[in-house]
């Protein structure tokens, strides 16, 4: 796949990722595309299919797992979501940095591609701030939620073994986090911006 440095974006939910994504995308309007996950789970109030995630059956996913038509997948608390290669093309063919929001295992499988990413884990302070942020929310079952902090403390470990990430952003400061994620992207930004001058 030619074009721009894809970003693979990856830490547990809570994190701050969607935060910084959606601000990067807004910040650098024209530069930026996200790819697109599909998932088997139910929409939640306000996401759009084909804008949020593309929402499909269990059966139509695992049939194109099985073509070989997705770089990564996962399951998560009986649900799969995905990352399908014509996701990442479509917005690499528009010449843009296309953002990946995958988890760890997600990150492991991406590593055996040819697809070249910047790998950058957003990580929380601390697993009870990253409790508090997720009960604040009101989005859970309690089972979810200990599901969730379950995989967050799994992630958070993995995230400091040596070369599994280019860098680790602690998000204890949203200014701070963001300034570091863009500094991490001015190259890819800037040729991007010249690319279109």
């Amino acid at each position: 796949m030619s074009g721009p440095r894809p970003l693979v974006l990856s830490g547990p939910s809570g994190a701050g990722k969607s935060t910084l994504m959606k601000r990067l995308m807004k910040d650098h309007e024209g530069v930026f595309g996200f790819s697109v996950s599909h998932t088997t789970r139910n929409p939640r109030p306000g996401e759009e299919d084909g804008k949020d995630y593309h929402f499909t059956t269990k059966e139509a996913m695992q049939e194109a797992i099985d073509n070989g038509e997705f770089i990564e997948n996962a399951e998560f608390s009986g649900n799969m979501y995905g990352t399908s290669k014509a996701a990442i093309e479509d917005v690499l063919a528009k010449n843009l940095i296309c953002i990946l929001d995958v988890d760890i295992q997600g990150v492991k499988r991406i590593k055996e591609t040819d697809l070249n990413p910047i790998y950058v884990s957003i990580q929380p302070p601390s697993m009870e701030i990253l409790e508090k942020r997720l009960r604040d929310r009101q989005t859970e079952t309690e089972e979810s939620l200990q599901k969730r902090l379950e995989a967050a403390r799994i992630d958070m470990e993995l995230s400091k073994e040596p070369g599994v990430f280019d860098v680790v952003i602690i998000n204890d400061d949203l200014e701070r986090a963001y300034e570091e994620l863009k500094d991490i992207l001015n190259v890819e930004i800037q040729k991007i911006q010249e690319a279109k001058s």
